[in-house]
């Protein structure tokens, strides 16, 4: 089998079933273990593809964005842990801004400094910020009804009034060359705003966020730092070249 021929059966494959394995592959193809993984390494490389661990999986659309009901039940035991991790990094005295997401959102429960200020552009979160009794600032602004965060020019003019301590964002996709990215330009600019108004900024992301690319940049690596539950080391060692990862063991 010619080698184009074998990676349009992969790709089709793929596409229909999204996540894979290996040993799919290698019953497909009738081609040994060794040679699938070529093929996956090079098709990666071409943006066709994620790798993953034994297998490979469908890269997202550029555009594609979930829903927050969508988003709020999908690993939302990965999302607490590393929210409760990046709750304590939040000190005493410290103002904070909290990006709109449901990892972030997540991170409240765990906010016990009573003199911590907060600042969001998450409607969600403002309900969870008061039953803690923080101070809370929300950014005003156009509701974007998909993810219910505050964006637009308005929202954008708002935040700059305030400058942080500590940033806490979200993202649908990181690159290790391209960055940090989401499919919305206009969520993408508040998201790069805060981080530079910020004194020490973090973007929070469970592993299937690694390896992909979304629409609209926000960020360089070594704008943030990351925290993860992704255990890979050679997934991970992409990265540390650029920035500092906090990787929460589960």
């Amino acid at each position: 089998m010619l080698i184009s021929e074998r990676h349009r059966l992969i790709l089709d494959f793929v596409k229909e079933k999204e996540n894979v394995k290996v040993q799919e592959l290698v019953e497909l193809t009738k081609s040994s273990e060794s040679t699938l993984r070529r093929d996956l390494d090079q098709l990666e490389k071409q943006n066709y593809i994620k790798r993953v661990h034994g297998g490979a999986s469908l890269l997202q659309r550029k555009r594609e964005e979930p829903s927050m009901i969508e988003k709020s039940t999908q690993n939302l035991k990965e999302k607490t842990m590393l929210a409760k991790y990046a709750a304590q990094l939040v000190e005493d005295g410290d103002c904070v801004y909290l990006d709109a997401g449901t990892t972030t959102y997540q991170m409240i429960q765990f906010l016990d400094q009573k003199n911590v200020v907060v600042v969001t552009n998450g409607i969600d979160h403002l309900a969870a910020l008061q039953e803690r009794d923080l101070n809370t600032y929300i950014i005003g602004g156009y509701v974007k009804k998909v993810t219910r965060a505050m964006i637009g020019i308005n929202a954008y003019e708002s935040i700059q009034n305030y400058r942080f301590d500590k940033c806490f964002i979200g993202t649908n996709a990181i690159h290790h060359e391209l960055g940090f990215t989401t499919p919305d330009p206009e969520e993408a600019q508040m998201k790069a705003k805060a981080i530079y108004l910020s004194r020490e900024p973090f973007v929070l992301a469970d592993h299937r966020k690694f390896g992909e690319v979304s629409f609209s940049k926000f960020a360089d690596l070594n704008q943030a730092k990351i925290i993860t539950n992704e255990e890979n080391s050679i997934i991970l060692e992409k990265y540390k070249e650029n920035t500092e990862i906090y990787s929460v063991v589960f």
